[in-house]
């Protein structure tokens, strides 16, 4: 009789044992799709079935690469950036840095800008980079990597148009600072043409929306044929100091007028 309880107790201690292991054996299992769960949210989908909007999306590697490292960051301070002004755009926007170097001195500000991004990326991550943070207001830079990708000016303002009206339903009353495509150089598959139908094609939108104001950020880079001029846009396509600090000049009239 004690002897068959003995076994009984010791297959018990036997089961409890290896539910026990199972159990652990499979927390890290658990811990690895959890954070390849957390991952795959910052991925760039596949395909554009999932994605709103027209128009081109970029999947080159080393763009995956600063998505998901950008994405991530952005994630981290979603928190710390509540209410900033907050600035989305593409690599001319994320190289004024998320500082923006100081020059924004006591406003708060939040960069999501991300390299090589186009309008219909944009409008993809809207909700968790910009919308998120439920900022005091937002500054648009979008549209010159489309040209690159061949896409029409009629494209671009197609998806910019998305984003206001979903910025519009997140908060009706939010300004929008809506940047025109900066100059660059039909060497750069960006001609000055192109450039200069999208802007057209942003202020006849602006002029639509009460809350969206316009700054011109074309005119004052722009040469006599319209392309970037070299002592502000070395590769004519990104600012330098120069090009920062006149693009800074551009938004502070408005930035002053609408109280941010």
């Amino acid at each position: 009789m004690n002897q068959r309880r003995f076994s009984s107790l010791r297959l018990l201690c036997t089961l409890i044992g290896l539910e026990a292991g199972m159990l652990f054996t499979g927390l890290p299992a658990m811990t690895q799709d959890a954070t390849a769960t957390v991952e795959k949210q910052f991925l760039i989908p596949e395909t554009n079935d999932s994605m709103a909007g027209s128009g081109p999306v970029r999947r080159y590697d080393w763009m995956k690469q600063v998505w998901q490292r950008r994405r991530s960051t952005f994630d981290a301070r979603t928190q710390q950036d509540q209410n900033a002004i907050v600035f989305l755009g593409d690599s001319i926007t994320q190289g004024w840095g998320d500082d923006f170097r100081g020059t924004f001195e006591n406003r708060k500000v939040a960069n999501r800008g991300i390299s090589g991004d186009t309008t219909r990326g944009m409008l993809y991550r809207l909700k968790e980079d910009v919308l998120d943070l439920d900022p005091q207001a937002v500054v648009m830079l979008m549209g010159t990597n489309d040209l690159e990708e061949h896409a029409s000016p009629e494209t671009v303002a197609s998806n910019v148009r998305l984003i206001l009206q979903a910025l519009s339903e997140h908060d009706a009353e939010m300004p929008i600072v809506l940047c025109l495509v900066m100059p660059s150089s039909e060497t750069k598959s960006r001609p000055a043409t192109q450039i200069k139908r999208i802007n057209e094609l942003l202020t006849e939108i602006a002029e639509e929306n009460e809350t969206v104001h316009v700054v011109d950020t074309w005119t004052p880079f722009a040469n006599e044929q319209g392309d970037a001029k070299a002592e502000e846009f070395p590769d004519l396509l990104h600012p330098n100091e120069a090009g920062y600090s006149k693009w800074k000049a551009a938004l502070e009239p408005t930035f002053q007028k609408l109280n941010l």
